[in-house]
């Protein structure tokens, strides 16, 4: 078993899986904190905590696409969470790829919310960010919908990337090729 890995064989599992349910209430952490930088900035003018917490969200999606999950902060709470719970397995390649998108987005809003503080202009841009941000996590933590998973497999329809040779499944086999 290695470290540094996005997954983890599980007995009669062809590829890399994720636990579900883990991933979902790291979602939800995700979206509590994203949920509090917008209120303060974009409710209550203090756009002082966007980088803060915008930065927090990169540094645990790097900690998760670059190291291993595992060690992200968000989805050690998250197991935490559901602990007791039956894991859910799904595939691990198309989280990586949510991950990766949300680790863009937070970069994006981290850089945009650092120019914010001197320069008003930069307010329209990170606000639509943080929304698509929030929308994505909200759709995972409620619904068990990963639009970034949505996104890889789209990809691959579009022959951005190649499919994977074992198909990986997905929240209710909802990602079928």
């Amino acid at each position: 078993m290695s470290i540094v890995s996005f997954g983890e064989y599980q007995e009669g599992i062809a590829f890399k899986v994720m636990n579900e349910r883990a991933m979902r209430a790291s979602a939800g952490i995700l979206f509590l904190l994203g949920l509090i930088a917008f209120i303060n900035a974009f409710i209550l003018q203090r756009f002082i905590v966007i980088p803060y917490i915008s930065g927090l969200l990169a540094v645990n999606f790097i900690i998760g696409v670059f190291i291993n999950p595992k060690f992200a902060p968000t989805l050690f709470l998250g197991r935490l969470i559901v602990r007791k719970q039956a894991p859910l397995y799904i595939g691990a390649i198309q989280k990586r790829f949510a991950w990766s998108l949300g680790l863009f987005l937070s970069l994006l809003i981290f850089g945009l919310s650092l120019k914010l503080q001197g320069d008003i202009t930069f307010f329209e841009p990170v606000c639509m960010l943080c929304l698509i941000c929030l929308f994505l996590l909200f759709i995972e933590t409620a619904f068990g919908i990963c639009g970034g998973c949505k996104l890889y497999y789209l990809a691959i329809r579009l022959k951005l990337f190649k499919e994977p040779e074992v198909k990986p499944n997905c929240m209710g086999d909802s990602c079928e090729v």
